[in-house]
C-alpha cells in the first residue's frame, strides 16, 4: 500500500474550512451502509467547500487485506466519491498512537492492566451469571503506577486502559440526535494499547481524527455509544472537539438491520448487477436525508437530482432522525429513470465495461451502435441488458431464448420466415412502412395470421420474445441483418 501518510504541516483556525473523513476497515468489500457514509461526507465536503479524507482502518492485521483495500477504493471511484487527502492508512501511523497513548497515561487518565485474556473471560462469565454488566472491574486500577512501571520493567506484559470517571454523566450536542449523554457508569474502563502494544479502534481513531484536524465526524448511528469513550480522549488529549452527526441506520424491508439475507450488502454487486452509478448514488443519498420541498414541472416532491444538486441542497439538517429502508424495487426504479435519460454517448462508456465483462465484441458501426442503444435503452433495467436480451443490437453472436422459440417458432412459422427472408432480399425498398407492408401481404398469400410472422420475426431478429416494434428493430439491424438472420432462423434454434 503506497500512500504518504505525513499530514499537512497547516494550524487549525476559527475560520478553518470544514474537514471530514471516510475511515472503512478494509476486513470486507464497501458495503451499502458505507457508501452512504462517505457519500454524506463527500457532499457536506463539496457543500461546503471542504476536505474529504479518506483513511483506511487497517490494524486489524488477521483480517484486513490488500484486497479489501482495492475494492473499498474502486467501489467508491465507481461512485464518483472522490477524496482531497489521503488514503492514510493506520497501520502505518503507529508511532503516532503509541505518543498519543504515552501522552494520556502522563496525565493520569489511563493505568496499567496486567489481567490476562482468560481472566477477564472467567470474570465476564461471572458477571453474566450473577446478573452483572460483564464491564472490567478496574481491580487493577489500585495499582500503584510506580509498581506497575516496576512489573513492566521485569518483563509482565500489559495493556494500557483508559479510566474512566466513576460517577457522573458525560453528554455531547449531536448535529442530528440533539443532546445524548452517558452515565459513567455504564462505560468500562477501555483498553486503549493492548498487551502487544497495537492500538485499540478508540485510541488510534481520536488520535487520527485529531491530527488530521477534523472538524465534524459524520458517521452511522451505531458509532454513537462509542462517542463518549472518544470525547474524553480528546479531553484527554487537550483537544478541542469535533462536531458529531450519527446518520441513521439503513435498514431491510423487514426492519432489520440490512443484512445478507437481504439480499446483496456491498457496491462491488450492485455494480455487478448493472446499475449505473448515479442512480446508485441518487438513491443512497435519499436514504435517511431529504432535501426538503423540491418539486418537480408537476408539483410532485422530486427524487431525481444530478451530483451538482445534491451538493448544492446538502445539510445536516436535512438527516433524518429515523431509520432509513433500503428498497430494491426503488433502486430499480432509479436505475431505469438514469438509464432512460442519459444520451447513448453517456451510457456508452458504462455498455463498454459491461460488455467486456461478459465477453460481447460489438459487430455494428460507431453509428449503429448509438442509434441501437437509444432504441432499446427505454426498455432497459440494467446496463446487463445490453449484454443479455439486447445483445442482437450489437452483435451477430446471440442465443435464442428457448422459451421464445417454443412459443414462435413452431409449426410452418420457420419455414415461412425463410422465405420471408427471401421476399426482403429481392425487394427494391426497405423502409418501415415497406417492411411492414411486404410481411403482412405474406402473411395474408400464405393464410397465416400476420401476428404468427411479426412474433416469430421478433424471435428470429433478437432472440427474444419482448422487443420494441418489429419494423423499427428492422430499420436498426439493416437489410443485409434482417435478411441473414430469417434465412438462417431453423440453424439459430
Amino acid at each position: 500500500m503506497e500512500a504518504t501518510q505525513k499530514m499537512p504541516d497547516t494550524k487549525t483556525s476559527a475560520t478553518q474550512s470544514p474537514r471530514v473523513r471516510f475511515a472503512p476497515s478494509p476486513t470486507g468489500y464497501l458495503h451499502v451502509g458505507g457508501a452512504r457514509t462517505a457519500l454524506f461526507n463527500w457532499l457536506f465536503a463539496r457543500h461546503t467547500g471542504g476536505t474529504f479524507i479518506l483513511r483506511i482502518e487497517d490494524t486489524d492485521f488477521e483480517r484486513s487485506s490488500e484486497e479489501m483495500v482495492s475494492g473499498i477504493l474502486d467501489s467508491m471511484k465507481w461512485l464518483g466519491l472522490d477524496w482531497d487527502e489521503g488514503p492514510f492508512y493506520q497501520s502505518k501511523r503507529l508511532d503516532l498512537y503509541k505518543a498519543a497513548a504515552a501522552k494520556i497515561a502522563a496525565t493520569g487518565h489511563a493505568y496499567h492492566c496486567f489481567c490476562t485474556k482468560e481472566e477477564l473471560e472467567q470474570r465476564r462469565k461471572e458477571a453474566a451469571a450473577a446478573g452483572r454488566p460483564p464491564m472490567y472491574d478496574r481491580r487493577c486500577r489500585a495499582i500503584p503506577p510506580d509498581v506497575a512501571k516496576a512489573r513492566i520493567a521485569a518483563g509482565e506484559q500489559a495493556a494500557l486502559r483508559f479510566a474512566v470517571p466513576e460517577s457522573g454523566s458525560i453528554s455531547f450536542n449531536d448535529a442530528v440526535f440533539g443532546k445524548v449523554e452517558f452515565a459513567y457508569s455504564e462505560i468500562e474502563d477501555f483498553v486503549l494499547l493492548r498487551s502487544d502494544g497495537i492500538p485499540t479502534y478508540h485510541l488510534s481513531v481520536v488520535a487520527d481524527d485529531i491530527d488530521m484536524r477534523l472538524t465534524h465526524i459524520i458517521r452511522g448511528a451505531d458509532h454513537i455509544s462509542n462517542t463518549p469513550k472518544q470525547i474524553m480522549l480528546y479531553q484527554a488529549l487537550g483537544a478541542p472537539l469535533p462536531i458529531f452527526a450519527h446518520v441513521p441506520l439503513i435498514l431491510g424491508p423487514d426492519k432489520t438491520r440490512l443484512s445478507k439475507r437481504h439480499g446483496a450488502t456491498s457496491v462491488t454487486a450492485y455494480k455487478q448487477m448493472g446499475i449505473v452509478p448515479e442512480a446508485f448514488r441518487n438513491f443512497l443519498a435519499l436514504l435517511g436525508w431529504t432535501p426538503g420541498s423540491v418539486k418537480d414541472v408537476h408539483g410532485r416532491d422530486r427524487e431525481i437530482f444530478s451530483s451538482e444538486e445534491l451538493i448544492k441542497l446538502f445539510s445536516l439538517e436535512g438527516i433524518s432522525k429515523s431509520n432509513a429502508v433500503f428498497d430494491n424495487d426503488k433502486l430499480a426504479w432509479f436505475n431505469t429513470e438514469y438509464i432512460r435519460a442519459y444520451p447513448a454517448a453517456r451510457l456508452r462508456p458504462l455498455i463498454d465495461e459491461e460488455w467486456r465483462e461478459a465477453g460481447v465484441k460489438p459487430t455494428r458501426t460507431e453509428e449503429e451502435i448509438a442509434a441501437a442503444i437509444e432504441l432499446v435503452k427505454p426498455r432497459a433495467r440494467s446496463l446487463k441488458d445490453f449484454s443479455t436480451s439486447f445483445r442482437a443490437f450489437f452483435t451477430d453472436e446471440f442465443e435464442i431464448d428457448p422459451a421464445a422459440a417454443a412459443k414462435f417458432l413452431k409449426d410452418q412459422v420457420p419455414a415461412l420466415l425463410v422465405e420471408l427472408g427471401s421476399r426482403y432480399e429481392a425487394a427494391a425498398e426497405f423502409t418501415e412502412a415497406s417492411t411492414e407492408a411486404l410481411l403482412r401481404g405474406f402473411a395474408a398469400e400464405k393464410e397465416i395470421k400476420a401476428g404468427a410472422l411479426i412474433n416469430g420475426s421478433r424471435v428470429a431478429l433478437t432472440g427474444q420474445a419482448v422487443a420494441p416494434s418489429l419494423f423499427v428493430v428492422m430499420m436498426a439491424l439493416g437489410k443485409d441483418r434482417v435478411v441473414a438472420r430469417l434465412k438462417n432462423v431453423t440453424a439459430g434454434r
